[in-house]
């Protein structure tokens, strides 16, 4: 079975603002974001890709424009189930008014009974993206070979979830993982089992290095900004 390459987008405006955009309109790379774009293409340069899967959102789309120009001939596909979650009334909000939200425990702490207002559930999220990630993996197999690489470009909640899929983890426990803006988490699937072979890689260790102020105890839902 093929190997699954997942692109967190990069920085885009509204994580910089600390709202979550979710399906909104018109979210787009910021400054920084589009710079790691344009760093994607080498950082990729020697892994063959058989195919580029993105959400339809387009700050996704902004990210893997580098790379489709990079490499002449390889298109994306767009595919819907490994678009943002739905966050529904919570769409465009502030982060900073929504930790205050009774559901925001929820969502920390039991994430399987957390549904949005007005759209989708957190269980509902994490098995459309799997499922799609199924789905693609038979397709490149039968299209490229068992040793395939694809891509697939998404958001910081879908990838989390498929990462707890991977490693047989309780979506429960999905927000002990995190993953920065275009980072890139490698997991070969095979017939038993999927392996994590990297998980949040940006080789960028700028986000390591201590702060003034502690830690944060939750999880940014949405996925979080990463290294100033």
């Amino acid at each position: 079975m093929p190997t699954l390459l997942l692109v967190r987008h990069g920085r885009s405006t509204a994580n910089t603002e600390r709202v979550l955009a979710g399906r909104m309109p018109g979210v787009a790379l910021d400054e920084r974001g589009a710079a790691q774009a344009a760093a994607l293409p080498a950082r990729l340069a020697e892994v063959p890709l058989a195919e580029v899967v993105t959400s339809p959102l387009q700050r996704c789309r902004e990210t893997i424009g580098p790379l489709l120009e990079a490499r002449p001939g390889l298109t994306a596909h767009t595919d819907d189930r490994i678009g943002e979650c739905d966050y529904g009334d919570w769409s465009g909000r502030k982060l900073d008014e929504l930790k205050d939200e009774p559901l925001m425990e929820v969502v920390q702490a039991h994430p399987t009974a957390a549904a949005f207002p007005g759209g989708e559930s957190m269980r509902a999220m994490q098995h459309r993206a799997a499922e799609a990630v199924r789905e693609w993996n038979a397709r490149v197999e039968r299209d490229h070979g068992a040793g395939a690489v694809y891509l697939m470009c998404s958001h910081g909640d879908i990838i989390k979830s498929l990462v707890a899929d991977a490693l047989g983890l309780h979506l429960d426990l999905f927000q002990r993982i995190s993953v920065d803006p275009c980072s890139v988490t490698a997991i070969r699937y095979t017939r038993l089992r999927p392996f994590l072979l990297r998980l949040g890689d940006t080789g960028d260790f700028a986000s390591l290095v201590p702060k003034n102020e502690p830690p944060a105890d939750d999880a940014t839902v949405g996925g979080g900004a990463g290294a100033p």
